[in-house]
């Protein structure tokens, strides 16, 4: 099997070193961002007779549909590796998976899939145990750079801050911003809408346009009750299922008690700034917008969570803030230890130190403002 494949993954080592160890491998993430491209390259250089199999086909549905043993051994008769891409589509994808992983030991499941909730569901109990799972998001700062070169990288982040880096995002030229609102549409909520508890789309985009303009500042349920119209707990369950499909994610505020710290805070990220750019439909240059401290957090941190992904599994992400407006953008908690960033995206800004009451309270091993100047240390 062969597979068009361009820029290096870095889950391509961390997926081929789990390979025959009596466990399916999982890979899961957004739509488009090369799952189908990862697992292909991984099946073409693993010299192994591979069979696939994509959920997107209503007779390969059928078949996957809680076949008996007999009938597995059947369909995968001589296949060294088996890969079955948009499992999340399947029904009772998850005991099927356990089928092949019980009574097939000599033969590696592979599955990918959009939808982490759906894919969960069908898999979380049934492979208890006999389960490899991995993420793949957009690409990732080191793996920019490494095929484009890290000088190229660099003059390109302007356009990483509002265009993103999605794969084809980053390979395209003259039609980003078309591809970005295609993605944000009907890939965005193919998934979503499949649900039957969510037929609101317009409630969905209301909902991505509100959280999308409150990228860095902290969020309410009760605020986004009122905007949008809705009540809470539609509200609380529609950002549940944005976090699960990959489009966004919330970072935690940090408490240990300290007087006037808030403790129950929390902010909401995109994973890809083009995403959230394509949301509220404004691809202005940055000389032009009012959102540029903005995009340069969404940026910083989601790029710092795909590494923290890839690399250092363990870490808990953060923000720290107290009632009198003293606040750290970013912290990071690893093995007892706590670190903290400020985030500036103008270099010749007057910078400032993290907050003394946080400093001398947590002592962290690390304190640093990230500007355009230092921003590759904070990522590679």
């Amino acid at each position: 099997m062969k597979a068009k494949y361009v820029i290096d993954r870095e889950l391509y080592a961390k997926i081929t070193e789990k390979l025959y160890r009596g466990r399916a491998l999982i890979v899961t993430g957004p739509r488009q961002v090369g799952k189908t491209t990862l697992i292909r390259k991984i099946l073409s250089s693993s010299g192994k007779n591979c069979i696939e199999f994509t959920g997107d086909e209503p007779d390969i549905r059928s078949l996957l549909n809680s076949p008996t043993s007999t009938r597995i051994k059947e369909l995968i008769a001589g296949a060294q590796i088996v890969f079955i891409d948009e499992a999340q589509r399947i029904p009772n994808i998850g005991l099927t998976l356990k089928l092949m992983v019980d009574q097939i030991p000599a033969v590696q499941v592979i599955a990918s899939g959009s939808s982490s909730f759906e894919l969960a569901a069908g898999i979380s109990e049934a492979l208890t145990g006999r389960k490899f799972e991995f993420r793949l998001l957009p690409l990732s700062w080191k793996e920019r750079s490494e095929y484009f070169g890290q000088l190229e990288e660099h003059r390109l982040l302007e356009k990483r801050l509002i265009l993103g880096s999605y794969p084809e995002i980053t390979i395209t030229q003259n039609e980003e911003e078309d591809l970005l609102q295609e993605l944000a549409g009907s890939y965005l909520y193919r998934d979503l809408l499949t649900l039957d508890q969510l037929r609101k789309p317009a409630v969905l985009d209301k909902l991505l346009q509100a959280l999308a303009l409150q990228v860095g500042s902290e969020v309410s349920f009760q605020e986004l009750s009122r905007t949008i119209g809705i009540d809470n707990q539609t509200v609380e369950r529609y950002v549940d299922l944005l976090e699960k499909a990959f489009v966004i994610f919330r970072l935690p505020a940090f408490s240990r008690n300290l007087r006037n710290e808030i403790r129950k805070g929390k902010k909401f990220y995109f994973y890809d700034n083009g995403i959230r750019n394509a949301v509220i439909n404004n691809f202005l240059p940055l000389q032009s917008r009012s959102d540029a401290g903005a995009l340069w957090e969404n940026y910083l941190i989601s790029e710092r969570i795909k590494k923290l992904f890839y690399r250092t599994p363990y870490v808990r992400s953060y923000f720290w803030r107290t009632t009198q407006q003293q606040e750290v953008d970013y912290i990071e908690e690893h093995e007892g230890e706590l670190s903290g960033w400020e985030f500036k995206w103008n270099p010749h800004a007057k910078s400032r130190r993290l907050p003394r009451t946080f400093t001398r309270s947590y002592m962290p091993r690390v304190t640093e403002i990230i500007s355009t100047d230092n921003y590759e240390s904070f990522l590679q």
